[in-house]
């Protein structure tokens, strides 16, 4: 990060010059008008803006709190330990630490050289992130959920991305727009996100996941990012080999999970990515088809029409007037 900007970032604010001349208790009316302790996107974030960042108060331990928007915390330098649902997580200097919609936690005391960004973000801000990540994306589709999700679930998602050079970029430039108010445009901003994400999820491998049924979760993130590289070929047989996981017991896991079995997200993915090719390449469609897994051409035909309501040829006619995929 460059050293005018991290500098900036450092500096004392007002409640923790307060803090450090005998206040011993983070003011709540600060983050909330409730009894609860549920930091308010009113108060956090100007009227339209969909995104804001703030430092995070140093000095004090921050108490067992939740927010009604999505929060993401960025370590700049040193760390940050969170609490989570008795889980204790330390972010640590450019990891990423997303926290769904009323998920409760505390963060314990930050040093001086403990500087950390929290983002703090409307759930529609992702929109755009959404639509990058592209309707065929499973993953994102599972990633979203998540985040979107309104219960009180204590859950997570901790990317430990430090040697992403992309990400660290990206989320420097949106951090400086959002700080200097140099670039308060939300679709900008928007558009940055949208690129971060796209790289988060590219980096699967670096994320850890706090969900109530953690390890099925976790078998369901592993299955969606199989079938989102590999759906051409992809088998139940060698997602089992992978995971030492017999085929009842993983196909029963991934139901839970996802809502879908093996073979609805496999068919999910193949649709979506034959209609992705429909509209965007002059590929015949038995090119589509082999090209996406299929090799009967008939079952994709009737599949494709029982998703679609109209044959390939149909589809690929009225979107191309249309100039848009319906997915």
């Amino acid at each position: 990060m460059q050293k005018e900007l991290l500098e900036k970032l450092k500096e004392i604010t007002d409640e923790e010059r307060a803090i450090l001349s005998g206040e011993h208790h983070v003011k709540r009316e600060l983050y909330t008008s409730g009894q609860d302790f549920t930091v308010d996107s009113k108060k956090m974030l100007k009227e339209g803006k969909l995104i804001a960042v703030r430092t995070h108060t140093r000095f004090i331990d921050f108490p067992v709190h939740r927010h009604n928007y999505i929060e993401v915390l960025y370590v700049c330098e040193g760390e940050l330990v969170n609490i989570i649902d008795g889980r204790k997580v330390v972010v640590k200097k450019g990891e990423l630490l997303f926290l769904n919609q009323f998920t409760r936690h505390e963060i314990q005391r930050a040093g001086e050289n403990d500087i950390a960004i929290n983002f703090m973000i409307l759930p529609e801000f992702f929109d755009i992130a959404y639509e990058m990540a592209g309707q065929n994306n499973v993953l994102a589709d599972f990633l979203v959920h998540i985040l979107r999700q309104d219960e009180e679930r204590g859950e997570y998602l901790y990317f430990k991305v430090a040697e992403v050079l992309q990400i660290q970029n990206l989320l420097e430039n949106i951090i400086y727009s959002l700080v200097t108010g140099k670039g308060e445009n939300n679709k900008i901003n928007q558009t940055t996100m949208g690129m971060i994400f796209l790289y988060l999820l590219d980096s699967v491998q670096y994320v850890e996941m706090r969900l109530p049924d953690q390890y099925e979760n976790m078998v369901a993130m592993t299955t969606l990012d199989y079938i989102e590289q590999k759906y051409k070929d992809a088998t139940l047989t060698e997602l089992c080999e992978m995971l030492h996981l017999p085929m009842h017991v993983l196909s029963r896991m991934i139901k839970k999970s996802t809502g879908y079995n093996f073979k609805e997200l496999l068919q999910r993915k193949r649709l979506k990515k034959a209609a992705a090719l429909m509209c965007d390449t002059d590929l015949a469609i038995t090119d589509i088809i082999a090209a996406v897994g299929y090799e009967n051409s008939s079952y994709f035909h009737r599949v494709f029409k029982a998703q679609y309501h109209m044959t390939p040829r149909a589809f690929r006619m009225e979107n191309s007037k249309k100039g848009q995929v319906r997915l």
